[in-house]
């Protein structure tokens, strides 16, 4: 009697683990889809936008139009490379900034033959909440840069660098200093970044607030916008 009351518990046992493994999977395979159906919700608005701007006559309106495309298409990468991989809640951000700038460079076609990349990103993965400020953040300085840094044709550099600090602990975890930087023309002397007129910059100065980080900008050698942050935790975990 004791083996079979054994036996049974086993049974109960294994049959409560593959409800489990059920329960999971399907859960996966809806997760999968939501990231699927954003990444395709966010590249028809951005198709949507595209066609708009093919009856706009004012360049500058249509300079708006290219940007905000450009802004979709960075939150839709996430959703695509979250679709594509194992982990559904992190991303592999050095894969992700690989992806957006080579989607910068198409955009930019006409300066980005004259201008060299150097990206050195640690393999840091991060999750969704994170990695949507930060890869806008990244889109609008190095845009920035491929408007402004280069005038008249000239050739330079960008670079992006994202590591952790020096400064951790078993309690608390690394900060990430996340660099965005070019050779250009400078920054200009006698302009504030946190309350310039550019919507860009502007963006850039609320998702640093957004992820709680700090900016700071460097015009030594160029520009440089250095944020350092902690990446985000959801409430509750």
């Amino acid at each position: 009697r004791i083996n079979e009351t054994l036996q049974t518990q086993i049974s109960e046992r294994k049959r409560a683990e593959e409800q489990i493994k059920a329960s999971l999977q399907e859960k996966e395979v809806l997760l999968r889809e939501i990231h699927h159906r954003i990444k395709n919700n966010l590249q028809v608005i951005s198709s949507l936008l595209s066609l708009q701007a093919g009856y706009i006559k004012d360049r500058q309106i249509l300079k708006m139009f290219v940007e905000s495309q450009m802004r979709i298409k960075s939150m839709s990468l996430i959703h695509e490379q979250l679709y594509r991989s194992k982990d559904l809640a992190r991303i592999d951000f050095s894969k992700y900034v690989q992806e957006l700038t080579d989607n910068l460079m198409r955009s930019y076609r006409m300066v980005s033959s004259l201008i060299k990349f150097n990206i050195d990103v640690d393999h840091i993965f991060l999750g969704i909440d994170t990695a949507i400020p930060c890869g806008l953040i990244i889109n609008e300085l190095v845009s920035n840069s491929l408007k402004h840094a280069f005038p008249g044709g000239r050739e330079g550099e960008i670079s992006i660098t994202l590591h952790d600090s020096d400064e951790a602990s078993a309690e608390d975890p690394p900060s990430l200093v996340l660099t965005v930087s070019d050779n250009g023309i400078g920054f200009p002397e006698n302009l504030d970044f946190r309350s310039t007129e550019s919507l860009g910059l502007q963006l850039v100065t609320i998702l640093v607030e957004q992820i709680e980080g700090t900016i700071e900008l460097s015009r030594v050698n160029g520009t440089q916008f250095k944020i350092t942050f902690k990446e985000l935790k959801r409430k509750g975990i």
